[in-house]
């Protein structure tokens, strides 16, 4: 890989970003795996073990701007490194947890090294492709988007075969290895990478704000509200894929479509993870063609309709799986359009900061994911599926019609407020 910052050694570090992220996949999105096989052992009751995953949210979320400072100021090397360390000894701390004590502990370690490996990673894309911040965050993402898909079949098959304690052992060890030796390639750019400004068809700042600048601003709170909405949802809907399918009694009926057959639940969140991760860095691109405003317009508005296919049709095997494959598919590319709007609005210089600290909305998101399992106790998933329709469309109105207009009045506005004086970016 060439030592300067031109174009081969930016794809490159677009790569091992990409592989950090699929490491540390499993930790969300093979958690539904392990919730009933650990009620069934335990009898600690759904509830509360999805409350571990709500912590496990909340402290890769909220720590976010805290790891993010220490990127921006000494490079992604480090916070990678140690962030492969904390996710091996969550999932081994998950592996001999005999009390829910021990079971957030582990959700607290995870949440750490999971923050430290995501926030560097989509920082420093939106560093290394400022003029394609859309494509380079959705790709970054997709890697936890998708990086599950592969594992999830040995993940149940493990658990069936050896239980969920040998599962967490095996698959936290490999996971974390492998972040720490990939953290040994990253590093941030030398110099700023220039725009290219006769490709770029998008309002972009040309001032670069701290993140102090950045949450004094309406629009920062805008898009902080948004994103609440929307990772509401994709959380619940994540967090409880597994007992909606059983509950729906479909879980471990066969269903055979796209030319694949097994279990329903397992085919399900097999294609969720797929279609979540080409989601993230297809709608990436389209917004760097259409808009960020627009394309929010358009997932959001989609996540909406595949949940309501799934509130009426879910018991159909086939439909289960096309649905939350949707939902999925549309889902994710929040952690793609999110992080872009928030690069193209405060600039490159701080992007890893401010990126954390917008991203501090899906820890905000994820203590709705424990009421969900009390609404759906009480009132039954109709009650959780309407609540998120209208939080993905309460989302969607927003992009286009107080978003789009407020961006574009903060950078008509640009010109008249102070630049910060740009500094040389040292070396990691």
């Amino acid at each position: 890989m060439e030592r300067g910052d031109g174009s081969s050694a930016k794809w490159w570090q677009l790569g091992f970003g990409v592989l950090c992220m699929a490491m540390i996949a499993n930790l969300q999105y093979g958690w539904t795996l392990f919730v009933d096989p650990i009620d069934a052992q335990n009898h600690w009751g759904r509830a509360a073990i999805q409350l571990a995953f709500t912590v496990f949210v909340a402290t890769e979320t909220w720590l976010v701007p805290v790891e993010a400072w220490f990127v921006d100021r000494y490079g992604p090397r480090v916070v990678v490194c140690f962030g492969g360390v904390m996710i091996a000894l969550a999932w081994v701390t998950n592996a001999y947890a005999g009390s829910l004590t021990m079971l957030y502990l582990g959700a607290v370690i995870g949440g750490i090294g999971a923050g430290s490996i995501y926030g560097t990673c989509v920082g420093n894309a939106l560093k290394w492709f400022p003029d394609r911040r859309g494509l380079a965050a959705g790709a970054t993402a997709a890697g936890f988007g998708a990086g599950a898909a592969i594992t999830v079949v040995p993940i149940a098959k493990m658990i069936a075969a050896s239980g969920y304690q040998t599962a967490f052992l095996t698959f936290g060890l490999i996971q974390g290895g492998v972040v720490v030796v990939l953290s040994f390639f990253l590093r941030k750019p030398t110099i700023a990478v220039p725009v290219q400004r006769k490709r770029l068809n998008l309002p972009q700042t040309s001032i670069d704000r701290t993140p102090g600048e950045a949450v004094r601003t309406p629009v920062f709170w805008t898009m902080y509200a948004m994103f609440v909405m929307v990772a509401a949802g994709g959380l619940m809907a994540a967090a409880q894929i597994a007992p909606i399918a059983r509950d729906f009694r479909v879980a471990d009926v066969p269903v055979s479509l796209l030319g694949l057959s097994m279990a329903t639940l397992t085919l399900a969140i097999s294609l969720d993870r797929i279609f979540d991760g080409f989601g993230r860095p297809f709608f990436g691109w389209i917004s760097d063609q259409i808009g960020r405003e627009t394309t929010m317009f358009i997932a959001f508005t989609t996540a909406a309709v595949a949940v309501l296919l799934l509130l009426n049709y879910g018991t159909t095997p086939w439909v289960f799986v096309l649905a939350t494959a949707l939902y999925f598919g549309v889902f994710g590319e929040i952690y793609s359009l999110f992080p872009a709007t928030c690069g193209d609005t405060f600039g490159a210089k701080f992007a890893a900061s401010n990126a954390g600290l917008l991203y501090t909305a899906k820890g905000t998101a994820s203590l709705l994911v424990p009421l969900g399992s009390l609404v759906a106790a009480a009132y039954g998933w109709y009650a959780v599926f309407s609540l998120i329709i209208a939080l993905n469309l309460t989302a969607a109105i927003l992009a286009l019609f107080l978003l789009r207009p407020m961006r574009a009045r903060y950078l008509a506005d640009e010109d008249t407020q102070p630049a910060l004086q740009a500094k040389p970016m040292s070396t990691s």
